[in-house]
């Protein structure tokens, strides 16, 4: 019987990937990703890279965990010593993933999930190239819509400043590599999961 390892062993990847989920303010990517890690079917060696905002926690939130809640201050700090591999600025607040900790994983050989904005999810690919990204729409203008003014965090004009933001970050999922309509949560945890068991077959070309 012939060894295959060398085959396996040149065609695979040993870095790990990283996954970019984003998609427009409601669209429901916190309660998709938060399936996506408590499902029994989570495909192993797969972890979600916690970023950094000035925003305050939304109830229920925990920091360290859902995010690093920061002053503004102090992420103008980091901004300066270079330590996001990306920010952005979405409705006055800033977003940004800390450099170290993708990079410690994927080095680790585990794949990285990130969940940022649109804006930050155009410069990772900038900064990595191999960069996978999964644009999290919503079924309809109307369901989206519908869910930012469920929320409730925000009164009916920070709703539309939401609206009017995600009309352009919608113009912008061609530029994905994958599109999931989150319609039911399941259905979208299904297609996340099948987008890393693909791309872990996926042959590398030079």
């Amino acid at each position: 019987m012939r060894d295959t390892r060398l085959l396996t062993d040149t065609l695979l990847p040993h870095r790990g990937r990283l996954f970019v989920v984003s998609g427009p303010s409601g669209v429901g990517k916190d309660a998709v990703l938060s399936a996506v890690f408590a499902s029994p079917a989570l495909p192993p060696d797969l972890v979600r890279c916690i970023t950094a905002t000035t925003r305050a926690p939304r109830l229920g939130e925990v920091p360290d965990q859902d995010y690093y809640f920061l002053t503004r201050d102090a992420f103008e700090a980091h901004l300066r010593a270079g330590s996001f591999l990306e920010h952005a600025t979405y409705n006055g607040e800033y977003y940004g993933t800390p450099r170290d900790s993708p990079d410690r994983e994927r080095a680790l050989g585990r794949d990285v999930v990130l969940k940022i904005e649109v804006q930050g999810a155009l410069q990772v690919r900038e900064q990595a190239p191999d960069a996978i990204l999964v644009f999290l729409a919503p079924p309809s203008w109307a369901e989206l819509e519908r869910r930012l003014t469920l929320r409730a965090t925000d009164d009916r004009a920070k709703v539309e400043q939401r609206l009017a933001i995600a009309e352009r970050e919608l113009e912008m999922a061609p530029l994905y590599d994958y599109l999931v309509i989150n319609d039911e949560i399941a259905n979208a945890v299904d297609a996340i999961h099948a987008i890393v068991r693909a791309e872990r077959c996926r042959i590398e070309r030079a």
